[in-house]
């Protein structure tokens, strides 16, 4: 795979703005179905969808970034988006100038997925509201960075194994989330045993395979929802596996913080 460095002056379209001190802000708006194919920046950046659902894509996983969700992605770091469902797409780019000079903290060296709090929602927007005062500008951008570390959160996750034979069950398993998958006819598919899969699977991923499942489950739930407002939930538990819709409902709050018809109507 072509890993391609992308710098911001061939990102194409939308509202682009340099704010002079080392932060750039770019605004798009992407179409349901767009792939933004594996690429690296030179900067830092948080990428906010203000409306829509993305997944974001890493060599540690995926991340699932619904609304009042944003994803941080450190600097020449490979990722790869794709468009669940029309978004609004609100990036701030940081050179690592700006982040020595601010002495952020360690954990933005790793990427991850914070809930966005209404406090940074209405900053990152402010952002973008075609002011154009310096000190206002600096002052917001510190205020979401002040935020950031506050609001970690990464229930959305997907892991990824690496191993070989782990990392074949795990994509079989995401290639039909809505199946029964059993750990022992897995195990059979990728040429291993039920014990030692479920101890791979716990060493990648830190998540039992039962959990690890769930979490491609209220994925695939994410999607679906994602795509259609108005399918139904109770058929969606259905196809999901779960026993009840109350049960559904407990294990996607468990997730994303809302119960899917909350999640339907936020998109």
């Amino acid at each position: 795979m072509t890993i391609v460095e992308t710098p911001l002056t061939d990102i194409k379209g939308g509202h682009h703005r340099a704010t002079g001190d080392g932060v750039h802000l770019v605004a798009r708006n992407y179409r349901k179905g767009t792939r933004l194919d594996t690429h690296m920046h030179r900067e830092a950046q948080l990428v906010y969808a203000a409306r829509g659902t993305m997944q974001v894509t890493t060599p540690k996983g995926r991340w699932l970034v619904p609304p009042d969700r944003a994803v941080w992605v450190p600097a020449r770091l490979e990722h790869s988006i794709d468009v669940l469902a029309d978004i609004q797409m609100r990036t701030l780019y940081f050179d690592l100038a700006w982040l020595g000079r601010e002495q952020r903290s360690a954990s933005l060296d790793a990427e991850f997925v914070v809930r966005v709090s209404p406090l940074l929602h209405q900053a990152i927007l402010a952002l973008f509201d075609n002011s154009d005062e310096p000190e206002r500008t600096d002052l917001l951008i510190k205020l979401a960075m002040l935020e950031l570390p506050q609001a970690e959160d990464s229930a959305t996750f997907i892991p990824l194994p690496h191993e070989p034979r782990c990392r074949r069950a795990a994509d079989i398993v995401l290639g039909d989330p809505t199946g029964e998958h059993e750990i022992e006819t897995l195990a059979r598919e990728v040429g291993t045993s039920a014990r030692t899969l479920s101890r791979l699977f716990s060493a990648e991923t830190q998540l039992s395979f039962k959990s690890w499942c769930q979490r491609a489950r209220i994925a695939a739930a994410i999607e679906k929802l994602s795509v259609d407002a108005n399918v139904s939930v109770k058929q969606l538990a259905a196809d999901l596996g779960y026993a009840s819709v109350p049960a559904f409902s407990h294990a996607f709050r468990q997730v994303t913080g809302k119960t899917p018809t909350e999640f339907a109507e936020k998109e």
